[in-house]
């Protein structure tokens, strides 16, 4: 029997913990986008979100290149993706590649945190897109020269990732089992004490 994207999407919520976010509980990489667009509003909204994340200096070092489905820039993007990631983020309506700036503004000195700054922006962007009921699936699977080629990006900029993102779509139009499984298989993370120390390897205690 097939799983429909309502039956997908309860599979793949996280364990409810009180007082943690809902979007952050709800928020899941989908392979499967519907065909229809996001709504310029809700655009509007995930890029406001995203550009108050914190940064080093408040450089902001993040840029995003964003392709509509059907335009130059969707179409170099998904041509950019390795095949494995080409053969469903293709139909996302909205492909954003993430980029940041080496070199702080202030000084032209080289920004060591430009990535991670660059990755908290993306983490905002997909959690204020889960609160708006979007999917979004980032993929640091692509043709990273090529991108840069293709969309003229300055050598001022690094590469960061390729985000799907759009409404959830049917689980079977991917057409692939190994796709199909990823799909609809529940979401395992690492427990807190492999990951939250007092000390190396000494697990924190809260609570």
């Amino acid at each position: 029997m097939s799983i429909t994207a309502a039956e997908a999407n309860r599979i793949k919520q996280a364990p409810a913990v009180e007082g943690v976010l809902p979007a952050v509980l709800g928020r899941w990489s989908a392979r499967a986008f519907a065909p229809r667009p996001v709504a310029e509003a809700d655009l509007t909204r995930i890029f406001e979100a995203t550009r108050w994340a914190a940064s080093a200096y408040n450089e902001q070092p993040w840029r995003f290149l964003v392709g509509f489905a059907g335009d130059d820039t969707h179409r170099k993007l998904a041509a950019s993706l390795i095949e494995f990631n080409r053969a469903w983020a293709s139909s996302a309506p909205v492909l954003i590649l993430g980029l940041a700036k080496r070199t702080f503004t202030h000084n032209d000195t080289p920004n060591d945190w430009a990535m991670y700054d660059l990755g908290a922006a993306t983490a905002t962007l997909t959690i204020q897109a889960a609160a708006l009921g979007l999917t979004t699936h980032t993929m640091a699977g692509y043709d990273h020269q090529g991108a840069r080629t293709t969309l003229g990006i300055p050598d001022d900029y690094l590469t960061g990732a390729v985000i799907a993102l759009g409404h959830q779509g049917e689980p079977e139009q991917l057409g692939h089992e190994k796709l199909l499984e990823l799909e609809t298989s529940a979401r395992t993370r690492k427990p807190l004490e492999e990951l939250v120390f007092t000390s190396w390897g000494k697990p924190a205690q809260l609570g």
